[in-house]
């Protein structure tokens, strides 16, 4: 991906894949699935039921999608690049605060409940989160770790670690205290959390 992409343009990489299709139909598809993941669960989240709920035959989901698990994940790439943008200008350090803060608040509501579903899914199913990676994480990660890289060009990033280690460390920690329920990590201590290891000292 080249370098100053924007999440949001990486996060719909994955959707665009595969044949040409229609944008009024893929949308009510990713959003009938999201939905059906956030108020009936990952398990009556079916393709029958995404189909009926969208008025899309299951014919052109499976033609779209190569499994199950593939449209959930896209459904919550989706939500995540219309929920979490990242700002396409702005020095980055203020942009990766911003979006840590963002991330923290989300993961506290549906967000969080939808993504850990998804990502238990793909491993009680294929024994890995890979295909979670391959279609959702790997494009926001890269983004994020592109920012980092930036910040550290322009100065507004101290830190001298690799960008992908900045990266883990930052939203590794988020994550992992969502899971143990470690005392959620509100906005403000997300915030505190990148100035900390970014070694960021201006506000």
């Amino acid at each position: 991906m080249a370098k100053g992409n924007i999440e949001a343009e990486s996060d719909t990489v994955a959707i665009r894949r595969g044949r040409p299709r229609s944008a009024e139909a893929t949308s009510a598809i990713l959003q009938s699935a999201y939905t059906l993941m956030a108020t009936t669960g990952l398990a009556a989240t079916s393709i029958d039921a995404v189909a009926r709920h969208s008025n899309v035959s299951k014919m052109t989901i499976y033609k779209w999608w190569p499994s199950r698990e593939a449209l959930l994940i896209d459904a919550f790439l989706n939500h995540a690049s219309l929920m979490l943008p990242l700002p396409a200008s702005g020095i980055p350090a203020e942009r990766l605060r911003n979006h840590a803060a963002a991330y923290a608040k989300a993961l506290q509501g549906e967000f969080g409940k939808v993504q850990l579903a998804v990502i238990s899914e793909c491993i009680s199913n294929t024994g890995s989160a890979e295909i979670f990676y391959e279609r959702y994480l790997g494009y926001r990660r890269t983004a994020l770790i592109e920012l980092i890289a930036a910040g550290q060009q322009d100065g507004s990033v101290g830190a001298s670690g690799k960008p992908e280690d900045l990266y883990d460390a930052i939203y590794g920690s988020l994550f992992y205290r969502y899971i143990f329920g470690i005392k959620p990590i509100s906005p403000a201590q997300a915030r505190n959390l990148v100035d900390t290891l970014l070694n960021i000292k201006s506000r």
